[in-house]
C-alpha cells in the first residue's frame, strides 16, 4: 500500500484548518449578523459554572481561575464513547494513554490531567465528591501506584456538560485537587430524549511491523521466517447502544435516565513470536509443531469488554424555598485481558494440560453504585445545601485458561483471585449569602460548610487454588513433597489474593471551609477561602487559597492564584497487598506489592505513610471580543512535597528470604520519597463566525505544554545498604523519569466545525509531543517521535428527529514508531510488544464507525 498521498495530507491538516480560520475570520468580519450575537449572548449566559467559585451565578468569563466547559454536542461529535478518551481528545492538558499487559488496569484505564497522577484530579458528579474506583494501579503505566475515578463508567450520552478547572482547589474541596477538579454535571431535561446505536471497528495497517508468511527450518538447523509488508487487521468491533429519556415529576420535578451498553472486541497488536515453543527432540532437531504452531501467541492492545449503565438525575420543587434532589448510577463491565504466554517447553506450564502452552487470561468483573440525596432552598438570608452520597466500587478478578503448576496436571485451569471493595461515604452541609459591606463596591459573597467523609476498603481472598503452593514440580513434574523442588504457586499470571492479604479497613475525616469574595472595585474581584480537615489515622491540615482577577478593559482581563493543597494517602495504597507477573526490563517477573505497614516493607525500611503537600502558583489573561473570540493563557507551576510513589522492585538473596512462601521474587511498597515541580502553560481558544449562505463555522485551538521534574528524593534507608540485596536505593532511574518524561511535554488540539442545514462536519486534530518510554539499560529507552492523530466525523440530519454519522478516529491510521526500529537492544519482549504501551494516544489505529441516532 502507497502511504505516501495519505501521510501527506495528513501532514497537511493542520495547515488547512489555520487557513480555514484565517478564511473564517475574513468572511465573520463582513458577514457576522445580529442573529449571531444574540446566540452568542445566550450562550455566555449559559455558561455558569458549578465549581471554581461558590458565588451564585458565576460565569466563566468572570472567573479568577481557568475553567473550560464541554458541552454535550462536543462530546458527540466524536467516534469516541469512553469518557476519558473523549477529553483526552477535547482537552490539550488531560492525557490518557492506553496500556496494555497491566492486568486491572486493562480494565480500568487511568488518566491524567496537567501531568500529574490519576489521584491528584478530584472529580465530582453535579458538585458532590466521586468515589474512586478499588482498583491500585501498579504495572509499568503512567499513573502507577494511584487509585483514581473511573470516567469511563460515566456514560456520555448521560452529560449534559463537563466542567474542568484547570487550578489546585484543595483549599475548596479537600484532598486530591492538586492537579484540577473535574465536574460532571449530568442532564436534567424533564421531557423529549433519544437513542443511538454506533458500531465500529479498527481497519488498519500496522506500521513497520510485517505480516509473518511462513515458517521453515532453515539449512542451519534453526527456525527460518518469511516476513510480508505491513500486518493489516481488522478487529476491535464495538457496538454502543445508548438512550436518554427525560420525565416530568408531578408539577414541578423532573426525572431525566441515561442507559448505554458497550461490547467491545479485542485488538492485538503484539508482533510474531520467534521463539522455539517445544523442547527439542532427542536428537537435537526442531519439533515438527514449530511449523504450525500460531505465532502470534500474545494479546497486546485493547481487551474484550462488556460493559453496561444506567445513570439518573431528578429534582423536586417541594415549596418557594425548598427543593429536593437526587442522582446515582450503577454500572457494570466484564472484561478479559491477556497476560504473558507461556510456551509448552516453560517450567511453567503442564504439557499434559496445555501440549501446545498456554495464554493465560486475566478477567475483571466490576460492579459500581452511587446514591445521592440531598436538599437545598433559602431560609433567613442564607442559601443552604444539605447533601448525603454513598458509592461503592467492587473489582472482582479472575484468572482463565490457567493452571497452578505446583498442583500439577490436575489443576484446574480457571480461578476467583479475589475482590476489592472501596466505598465512600459522604456528608455535606454548606451556606452562603451575600453581605453588604459598606466601603466595598459590591456585597461580599460569603460560603461557609462541613463535611464529613467516611471510606471502607476490603480484601477477600480468592480461592485457595489460587494462591497456594501444591507439592508437584517445576512442569508439574512429581518431585519430593516435603523438599522439593516445587513449581510455581498460585494461578499463572495472577496469584489470587492470600488470606494475609485480606483486610477491612477504614478511616474518616471532618473539614471545614469558608469561601470569601467579592469585587474590591468595579474592575478588581478578590475570592479567599480556607479549609480545616482532620484526619483519623494521620491528623489534621489546614490549607487556603487565594484568586483574583482584574479587567483591564471591557474585553482584557488578567488573573492570579496562589494556594496550598494536600492529598491523602489513599486507603489503597496504605493497605493493598498481592503477588502478579510484571513486566521489569522486558522480563516477566512475579512481584509483590506489600502494604507499608507489612512485616516486609518494615524490614526495608518503611516508615509508613503521610499526607502529600502541595503549592499551587497561577497567573494568566482572558481576552474576549465582540466578534466572537476569546483566548486565555495561563502559566502554572505545581509544588508537591513528600509525594506519594511505588518502590522500585526490590530483590536479592535478603530480599527472597523475606518472601519465602509469598510466591514474589521481588518486593516493593509505598512511601513518600519524592518532591517534583510541574511547570507550564495552557492556551485555549476559540472563534465563532456565522456566514450568509455557507453556514456556521466554529473554531477551537488548545494548547498544553508541561514540564515534570524531580527536585528531591528521600535517603535511602540504613535497611537497603547491607549485603543481600541487589539495590541500594528505593528508585531505579527508570521510575524517577517515568514522573519526568513518560507524557507529552507539549499537546495540541486544533478542531473546525462546519454546520450548514443538515449537514455537520467536525474535523479534529491532535499533535502529542514527544514523550519517553524509559529503561533502566539505556538500549532500550524509547523515544516516541512528535505525532499529528486526526478525527473526521460528518453528520447528515434525515429529518427532524433522525441524523446518521459516519466518521474514523485517527483518519491517517497512525502509530507510534515500531518499538524493534526504535530501541538499539530488541529483545524478544519488545519484538513481540510492537509499540509502547506510554504512547500518549494508544496503538490500535484507525477506528471508523457510523452512528444513528433519533430524538424525540
Amino acid at each position: 500500500m502507497n502511504r505516501k498521498p495519505l501521510l501527506k495530507l495528513q501532514q497537511s491538516v493542520p495547515q488547512i484548518l489555520l487557513a480555514m480560520s484565517a478564511s473564517a475570520a475574513l468572511l465573520g468580519s463582513l458577514s457576522v449578523n445580529a442573529a449571531e450575537q444574540d446566540t452568542k449572548a445566550e450562550e455566555n449566559i449559559e455558561q455558569i459554572s458549578v465549581i471554581g467559585s461558590r458565588r451564585l451565578g458565576r460565569t466563566v468569563e468572570d472567573s479568577a481561575v481557568p475553567i473550560d466547559i464541554i458541552g454535550a454536542d462536543a462530546l458527540k461529535n466524536s467516534g469516541f464513547t469512553e469518557t476519558n478518551a473523549l477529553l483526552s481528545n477535547l482537552l490539550p492538558s488531560f492525557n490518557f494513554p492506553q496500556a496494555s499487559l497491566t492486568d486491572g488496569s486493562d480494565h480500568v484505564r487511568p488518566a491524567q490531567l496537567r501531568g500529574l497522577a490519576p489521584d491528584h484530579t478530584l472529580v465530582l458528579v453535579n458538585g458532590k465528591r466521586r468515589h474512586s474506583n478499588a482498583l491500585l494501579n501498579l504495572n509499568g503505566s503512567t499513573g502507577r501506584g494511584s487509585s483514581s475515578v473511573d470516567l469511563n463508567a460515566i456514560p456520555a450520552n448521560a452529560i449534559d456538560r463537563i466542567e474542568v478547572l484547570r487550578d489546585g482547589a484543595a483549599a475548596q474541596y479537600g484532598s486530591d485537587a492538586i492537579a484540577g477538579v473535574i465536574n460532571i454535571v449530568l442532564k436534567s431535561a424533564s421531557s423529549g430524549g433519544s437513542v443511538a446505536a454506533i458500531y465500529g471497528a479498527n481497519v488498519t495497517e500496522m506500521d513497520g511491523v510485517p505480516q509473518l508468511e511462513s515458517v521453515s527450518e532453515g539449512s542451519d538447523g534453526n527456525l527460518a521466517f518469511t516476513e510480508g509488508g505491513d500486518r493489516s487487521l481488522t478487529d476491535g468491533q464495538t457496538l454502543t447502544l445508548q438512550g436518554n429519556m427525560g420525565f416530568e415529576l408531578g408539577d414541578n420535578g423532573f426525572l431525566n435516565i441515561s442507559t448505554e451498553y458497550r461490547d467491545r472486541h479485542s485488538t492485538n497488536r503484539s508482533d510474531y513470536d520467534n521463539r522455539e515453543n517445544y523442547a527439542r527432540l532427542d536428537d537435537g532437531s526442531l519439533d515438527p509443531r514449530e511449523l504450525t504452531v500460531n505465532r502470534y501467541n500474545h494479546n497486546f492492545g485493547n481487551g474484550d469488554v462488556e460493559d453496561f449503565s444506567v445513570f439518573y438525575n431528578a429534582g423536586y420543587q417541594l415549596t418557594n424555598e425548598v427543593d429536593l434532589y437526587s442522582f446515582g448510577s450503577y454500572s457494570k463491565r466484564e472484561g478479559e485481558g491477556g497476560g504473558f504466554y507461556r510456551r509448552a517447553s516453560d517450567s511453567r506450564n503442564i504439557e499434559e494440560v496445555y501440549p501446545d502452552g498456554f495464554l493465560p487470561v486475566i478477567t475483571s468483573d466490576i460492579d459500581d453504585f452511587s446514591l445521592a440525596l440531598g436538599a437545598k432552598g433559602f431560609v433567613s438570608e442564607w442559601n443552604y445545601d444539605v447533601s448525603a452520597v454513598y458509592g461503592q466500587d467492587a473489582f472482582e478478578f479472575g484468572v482463565i485458561n490457567s493452571l497452578n503448576t505446583s498442583y500439577g496436571p490436575t489443576s484446574q485451569t480457571s480461578f476467583d483471585a479475589g475482590t476489592l471493595t472501596y466505598d465512600q461515604l459522604t456528608l455535606n452541609v454548606d451556606f452562603s449569602r451575600e453581605v453588604d459591606v459598606s466601603f466595598l463596591e459590591s456585597s461580599v459573597s460569603v460560603a461557609v460548610g462541613a463535611e464529613y467523609r467516611r471510606e471502607g476498603y476490603q480484601i477477600d481472598a480468592g480461592e485457595e487454588a489460587s494462591y497456594a503452593q501444591g507439592t508437584f514440580g517445576p512442569g508439574g513434574a512429581v518431585t519430593d513433597p516435603v523438599d522439593g523442588p516445587f513449581g510455581a504457586a498460585g494461578a499463572q499470571v495472577f496469584p489470587g489474593f492470600t488470606p494475609e492479604s485480606e483486610g477491612d479497613n477504614s478511616r474518616h475525616n471532618v473539614s471545614l471551609y469558608i469561601d470569601l469574595e467579592t469585587y474590591l472595585t468595579d474592575d478588581w474581584n478578590l475570592a479567599v477561602a480556607a479549609r480545616y480537615e482532620d484526619y483519623s489515622d494521620f491528623g489534621d491540615t489546614l490549607n487556603g487559597k487565594v484568586a483574583t482577577r482584574y479587567s483591564l478593559t471591557e474585553d482584557l482581563a488578567l488573573r492570579a492564584s496562589v494556594s496550598t493543597g494536600f492529598r491523602a494517602p489513599s486507603l489503597q495504597q496504605q493497605y493493598f497487598t498481592s503477588v502478579a507477573t510484571v513486566f521489569v526490563d522486558g522480563e516477566p517477573t512475579e512481584t509483590g506489592t506489600f502494604a507499608p505497614s507489612s512485616d516486609v516493607a518494615k524490614a526495608l525500611g518503611s516508615p509508613g505513610l503521610d499526607a502529600e503537600e502541595a503549592t499551587n502558583y497561577g497567573v494568566g489573561f482572558t481576552w474576549s471580543t465582540d466578534f466572537n473570540f476569546s483566548l486565555s493563557v495561563d502559566y502554572y507551576q505545581i509544588l508537591i512535597d513528600d509525594r506519594i510513589v511505588l518502590s522500585n522492585n526490590l530483590s536479592g538473596d535478603a530480599i527472597a528470604d523475606l518472601l519465602q512462601g509469598t510466591g514474589a521474587n521481588q518486593g516493593r511498597f509505598f512511601l513518600n520519597a519524592i518532591d517534583s515541580k510541574t511547570r507550564g502553560v495552557d492556551v485555549v481558544a476559540s472563534y465563532n463566525v456565522a456566514t450568509d449562505g455557507y453556514g456556521d463555522l466554529a473554531f477551537n485551538l488548545g494548547y498544553n505544554y508541561g514540564k515534570n521534574e524531580v527536585t528531591n528524593i528521600i535517603d535511602p534507608p540504613a535497611e537497603l545498604q547491607g549485603a543481600g540485596f541487589d539495590q541500594d536505593n528505593l528508585f531505579s532511574g527508570t521510575e524517577l523519569r517515568r514522573f519526568e518524561v513518560s507524557t507529552p511535554r507539549n499537546k495540541y488540539n486544533l478542531s473546525a466545525t462546519w454546520t450548514n442545514d443538515d449537514i455537520r462536519t467536525t474535523l479534529r486534530t491532535t499533535r502529542y509531543g514527544e514523550t519517553q518510554d524509559p529503561s533502566d539499560i539505556p538500549e532500550r529507552n524509547e523515544v516516541l517521535k512528535p505525532k499529528w492523530i486526526t478525527d473526521l466525523d460528518v453528520a447528515y440530519s434525515l429529518s427532524e428527529n433522525l441524523s446518521l454519522s459516519l466518521g474514523a478516529n485517527n483518519i491517517f491510521d497512525v502509530y507510534p514508531d515500531a518499538t524493534r526500529e526504535n530501541v538499539d537492544d530488541v529483545t524478544t519482549f519488545s519484538r513481540l510488544f510492537a509499540y509502547s504501551s506510554f504512547s500518549p494516544y494508544g496503538f490500535n489505529g484507525r477506528y471508523v464507525y457510523g452512528k444513528i441516532e433519533m430524538k424525540f
